[in-house]
């Protein structure tokens, strides 16, 4: 399974941000996400093919047709390993509260 760090470095990306978001209301093909977007469908691909290696996203063929839809499980784990982080944050500003307090 690919690291967190290359989860956050996949949607570090505003043009991958964005087609995360297209595709958080289902599967499309590649024909269907570069209609959206400004841009060539080899540089869409290009940014697809960089969220499956962090396992944000997977493809499928159907004859021709190539269709990307999110792996789920994928964004819980980023989800829960940010709440780790944010738990520890806090923990470590209410040490800080009270030490600065006394």
């Amino acid at each position: 399974m690919p690291s967190e760090a290359a989860v956050f470095a996949a949607l570090g990306d505003e043009t991958r941000l964005a087609l995360v978001e297209q595709l958080r209301t289902g599967p499309a093909s590649i024909v269907s996400l570069t209609g959206e977007a400004d841009m060539t469908r080899q540089a869409v691909t290009k940014h697809l093919h960089v969220l499956e290696k962090a396992g944000l996203v997977t493809c499928t063929r159907l004859g021709r047709t190539t269709v990307w839809q999110l792996e789920r499980l994928r964004f819980d784990d980023a989800r829960h390993y940010l709440d780790i982080i944010s738990r520890q944050w806090d923990g470590a500003l209410e040490r800080l509260r009270v030490h600065v307090e006394n």
